[in-house]
């Protein structure tokens, strides 16, 4: 796992110490759900579900950010009456383009959703005649061009109209793959587009002088005011609500280009059009205007000390042990933006890694989400948790120290195995099975063993990559991962071998799990 994790990376579903092959006491999840829900500060509880300690960030997989309270009196505020939402969006795109400088803007339900409309925009206008049409592009511009950094996860967003996705790398592709069936160009706000020939404003300028609209995804980042996309050429910028704003997880902001904001929103719900679906109501708009209204309120120097305090405490904690060290990361960009920091150790001297300390904490009493974890008992590379304060509640970073203090000065006894000498020997060619919570597909492995260490080939039922692994006694553990349009996709297996046939689980990251079944050729 690298040090830094991706601004929205989905927190691993797998469990890390069965991948690290060790065994813990976990403490036991929550219990089955009563039969009635209180209403209250044990709400979550009331039906089986633990809250948790962010000390991870803004992701959307632990419910983002905690609303503000002036976000909650406006979102309670507006749910007591009822008004006509085209003259609602209209009076607050006026005043999000009064607090933003923008020239204008729209609440949406959240970033994606903002993609997703900005792309309607670009491809069918306001013209009512395009808008059924959509996602049928024959006829229509229907190619959106984008730098292949950033390619991402998220550009699904801007891909489910049906439009094509054209990657450049260089200015001379970049002028070359424009037009006349280019709709738009979508750049993700990240380092890689602060700098080269690709950078925001190198790429705005070539679009600009073709007739071409940009749209930058700023989904984490803070708000910059004049907005610093808007500044370098962009003629849209989207933004997450729920993350740093602190407004209503499921609403997110369309800023810029009039005309294009205007049919922006034409495109959406309560509209008849693509977007239809992608509803934000009058709730979320009010409370997301009250976001930034606060967003110009706030008092972003005091926050950051107080990030800073938290951290302090935490680490101050942790060097209590003999043998820990901390280390400040200050940001690389403007998404999460704030400070971290990062826990160390050797795993051999405390009895510990950084994955295992790391899924020990997410489900122990307290319930703590740290940045991410690195070392493992089979890499044995140094070991250390990441603690980021951005999304952190008062008070929580005493009991987030107590917790890493308690863990790392007396860490539960982890049974490790000894591992097994290769007990089968699996080179060939496999036909697989793969059973998913829903459907099944049929993947092939080509494998070589040479004594416990597996490579080879994975193929899926659309795409192929190299595989890795190993064998201990009857047991092989192999991953691969493949990329498909701006996701990557991750497999790792682990069955076990009997002759020529071998059965199991495999991890799908996000996805959950699957169970797979293998016959040798």
């Amino acid at each position: 796992m690298p040090s830094k994790m991706s601004r929205r990376s989905l927190f691993r579903s797998g469990a890390v110490l069965a991948a690290a092959g060790v065994s813990a006491s976990m403490p036991e999840r929550s219990a089955a759900a009563p039969h009635v829900l209180e209403v209250g500060e044990n709400l979550y509880q009331s039906i089986g579900v633990t809250p948790l300690i962010n000390c991870r960030g803004t992701y959307t997989i632990i419910t983002g950010s905690q609303t503000l309270p002036e976000v909650k009196r406006a979102m309670e505020a507006a749910s007591h009456a009822y008004v006509h939402m085209d003259e609602l969006m209209d009076a607050v795109s006026q005043r999000l383009a009064d607090l933003t400088g923008a020239e204008w803007g729209i609440v949406t339900a959240g970033c994606a959703a903002a993609l997703t409309h900005a792309t309607s925009a670009c491809i069918a206008g306001g013209d009512p005649e395009k808008l059924q049409r959509v996602p049928s592009l024959t006829g229509l511009k229907h190619e959106v061009v984008v730098p292949r950094y950033s390619r991402n996860e998220y550009d699904h967003a801007v891909r489910m109209l049906g439009v094509k996705m054209v990657e450049v790398e260089t200015a001379a592709e970049l002028e070359a793959a424009i037009g006349p069936q280019t709709a738009m160009m979508m750049i993700l706000s990240c380092p890689e587009a602060e700098k080269g020939e690709l950078s925001i404003p190198n790429a705005c300028a070539i679009a600009r002088r073709k007739g071409v609209p940009v749209i930058v995804d700023a989904a984490a980042e803070t708000l910059t005011i004049p907005n610093i996309h808007l500044q370098h050429g962009a003629n849209l910028v989207a933004y997450s609500g729920g993350k740093c704003l602190r407004g209503p997880q499921a609403a997110g902001l369309l800023l810029g280009q009039k005309d294009l904001v205007r049919a922006a929103w034409i495109n959406s719900a309560p509209h008849h059009a693509f977007g239809r679906s992608l509803k934000a109501g009058k709730e979320e708009i009010m409370g997301m205007l009250a976001a930034v209204e606060m967003w110009v309120k706030r008092d972003h120097d005091a926050e950051w000390k107080q990030w800073q305090s938290w951290l302090d405490h935490i680490g101050g904690q942790a060097t209590q042990v003999t043998g820990v060290t901390t280390e400040v990361l200050q940001p690389e960009d403007l998404s999460n933006h704030a400070p971290r920091l990062r826990i160390g150790w050797d795993a051999a001297r405390i009895g510990i890694t950084g994955t295992e300390a790391e899924e020990i904490l997410y489900h122990g009493r307290p319930r703590i989400a740290v940045n991410g974890g690195t070392g493992t008992r089979r890499d044995k590379q140094p070991s250390s948790i990441t603690i980021m304060p951005y999304m952190m509640m008062p008070g929580d970073d005493q009991i987030a120290a107590a917790a890493i203090h308690r863990l790392l000065a007396n860490p539960p006894h982890i049974n490790v195995p000894e591992p097994e000498a290769p007990g089968v020997n699996v080179t060939g060619e496999w036909t697989a099975e793969l059973m998913f919570m829903s459907g099944s597909s049929q993947h092939r492995f080509e494998i070589e063993q040479h004594d416990g260490t597996l490579s080879g080939m994975h193929h899926g039922s659309f795409l192929s990559g190299k595989l890795t692994g190993y064998v201990e006694g009857r047991r092989a553990t192999f991953r691969a991962h493949e990329r498909i349009e701006g996701a990557t996709l991750h497999y790792e297996f682990a069955g076990d071998v009997a002759g020529s046939r071998m059965e199991g689980v495999v991890q799908l990251g996000e996805y959950g799990e699957a169970k797979f079944t293998a016959q040798r050729a």
